[in-house]
């Protein structure tokens, strides 16, 4: 049981970054209860720790100015939040989900929970806006020939 949680740290600390996993009735129902468990502030937590967390890439690194302090932070404040969710407000389905189709379960729920997240926070005019920037560089005369040539 203890390999199992150790693995479930390193499968909830890349849970935005994996492929979908298969879920099944169980998982669907853990995912359901996360995402209706958590607040939109607890959604734009789990996105600034996605962020602080996938800046440490070297390749991007230097594009964010993320201190060991506020990741530190983030860490312990979404330690909580995922200690809330699997002891508290979803344990009848976390246990379900563990009991019915194992460890991996935990990654499809993430999973949907991060989606969810991210969804919420691009939402934003301004984050809508800088996605809408790119239109100006993208030839899209350019594309539309491309994908109707044969």
């Amino acid at each position: 049981m203890t390999r199992s949680f150790l693995r479930f740290g390193w499968v909830v600390s890349l849970f935005l970054l994996a492929s979908p996993a298969v879920a099944g009735p169980y998982s669907d129902d853990l995912a359901k209860c996360l995402v209706a468990s958590t607040t939109s502030e607890e959604k734009t937590l789990l996105v600034q720790w996605m962020f602080a967390t996938m800046s440490l890439h070297p390749k991007v690194k230097h594009l964010t100015n993320v201190s060991p302090a506020e990741r530190t932070r983030l860490n312990r404040r979404v330690a909580v939040l995922f200690e809330s969710l699997l002891t508290r407000s979803c344990l009848g389905e976390a246990r379900e989900a563990l009991k019915n189709e194992g460890v991996a379960t935990f990654e499809a729920s993430f999973n949907v929970l991060g989606q969810v997240a991210g969804r919420e926070l691009a939402t934003s005019p301004d984050v809508a806006a800088g996605f809408a920037e790119l239109n100006k560089f993208v030839d899209a005369q350019k594309v539309q020939r491309a994908l109707a040539a044969r």
